[in-house]
C-alpha cells in the first residue's frame, strides 16, 4: 500500500497541462525562483496533492473504525449524520453570508460546528441507562442525514441562484483549497486519528468477536467505543468542512483492504489509511484533467469510480459464493 500510494502521489504529480520533470522537482526541493510552472506547482499542484492524500486517508481511516465498532462493513461516516451536519452548518454559512463577516475560516468552522453538533445529537439519543446502542445510533444517525438533507434543499429553494451554485458545487467536494493553514490541520488531525486508533487497536480486535466477548476479556467497551466514534467524526468532519461532501472513499476502501488482507486491525487501519489517501489523490487527478482546461467536482469522480468498483466487487463475491 506504500508503494502504490507513492505512485499516485507520482502520477499526480505529472498529469495535468503542465507535465514536470525530475529537474523541476530538484528546483522545488531546493527551493529556487524559477518560472510560472514551478510557482504553479509549488503553490497549487503540491498543496493540492497533501490535501488530497490527508482527506482520503481521514475519510477511510474514520470507515475502517466505524465499520469495526459496528461490526458492519456497510457502515461508513456519511451513514451517522456527521456530513450531513457538517454540509448543512456550511450551506448555512453560505446562505447567510457569515463568511463576509468572519473571513475564509468560517466555512471549515461552520462544517466543523455542524459535524460536532450532530454528532452530540446522535450520541445522546443512541444513549441508554449509560450504554451506547449501536443499532439505535445507526438508525438516527441515517435519519438525520435525511434531515439535513431536507433542510439543504429547504435552503436551496430560498436562496439567490449564486448562493445555490456555491453551495451545490461545494456539496460536490472540491480540494481546490490554498489555504496552507488548513492543510496543515487536514495533515495534523489525520496523522492524529492514526495515532489514537493505535492506541485501541487490541480493543477493536477484541470487539471483532463482539461486544459481550470483548467485556469477558477486560476491554472496557464503552469508553472504547466512544473514544473511536468522537476519532471518527473528527475525521470526518475536518475533511468534509475543508474539501466537501467526497463520498465512497470511507466506504469502498476499507471494505476492499479488508478483503485483501483480512480483518486484523494492527495491520487494518494502515493500509486503509495508505490506500484512502492513494485513492483519493488519483480521483482528484482524473477530476483535473479529464475534461481539460475546465475541472470536475472531486466528489462525482469519486462517486462514479468507487460505485463501479463496489458494484462489481461484490457482484463477484457473490458469484464466487453461489460456485
Amino acid at each position: 500500500m506504500l508503494i502504490i500510494a507513492i505512485l499516485a502521489i507520482a502520477i499526480s504529480f505529472r498529469v495535468g497541462e503542465f507535465k514536470p520533470g525530475l529537474r523541476d522537482f530538484l528546483d522545488i526541493l531546493q527551493n529556487k525562483e524559477g518560472s510560472m510552472e514551478l510557482v504553479i506547482l509549488k503553490q497549487i499542484r503540491i498543496p493540492r496533492i497533501i490535501l488530497g492524500f490527508a482527506i482520503g486517508s481521514a475519510l477511510s481511516l474514520a470507515g475502517t473504525i466505524l465499520q469495526g465498532v459496528y461490526r458492519n462493513p456497510l457502515v461508513e461516516p456519511y451513514t451517522l449524520g456527521i456530513s450531513g451536519g457538517a454540509a448543512l452548518g456550511v450551506a448555512l454559512a453560505i446562505v447567510f453570508n457569515l463568511q463576509q463577516l468572519m473571513g475564509r475560516m468560517m466555512l471549515p468552522l461552520s462544517g466543523f460546528i455542524g459535524a460536532f453538533v450532530s454528532l452530540m445529537v446522535v450520541y445522546n439519543i443512541s444513549i441508554s441507562r449509560g450504554k451506547i446502542r449501536i443499532q439505535t445510533m445507526l438508525l438516527i444517525g441515517v435519519m438525520f442525514s435525511y434531515i439535513a438533507s431536507s433542510v439543504m434543499m429547504l435552503l436551496l429553494s430560498l436562496v439567490s441562484t449564486d448562493d445555490m451554485q456555491t453551495v451545490v458545487f461545494w456539496t460536490m467536494g472540491s480540494l481546490d483549497e490554498p489555504d496552507t493553514k488548513l492543510i496543515q490541520l487536514a495533515c495534523i488531525l489525520s496523522l492524529t486519528g492514526l495515532i489514537t486508533s493505535y492506541i485501541f487497536v487490541r480493543p477493536m480486535n477484541a470487539m471483532r468477536l463482539g461486544h459481550e466477548k470483548a467485556r469477558h476479556l477486560g476491554v472496557n467497551t464503552e469508553t472504547s467505543m466512544r473514544i473511536l466514534f468522537i476519532t471518527a467524526s473528527v475525521l470526518t468532519g475536518m475533511a468534509v468542512s475543508i474539501a466537501g461532501v467526497i463520498g465512497f472513499v470511507g466506504l469502498i476502501i476499507p471494505h476492499l483492504i479488508r478483503m485483501l488482507i483480512g480483518s486484523d486491525n494492527r495491520v487494518l487501519l494502515l493500509a486503509s489509511f495508505l490506500g484512502g489517501g492513494a485513492f483519493l489523490v488519483l480521483c482528484d487527478s482524473v477530476a483535473r484533467t479529464i475534461i481539460l482546461p475546465n475541472e470536475l467536482p472531486t466528489g462525482v469522480i469519486t462517486g462514479i469510480i468507487g460505485g463501479i468498483i463496489f458494484v462489481v466487487v461484490i457482484g463477484r463475491k457473490n458469484a464466487k459464493m453461489n460456485l
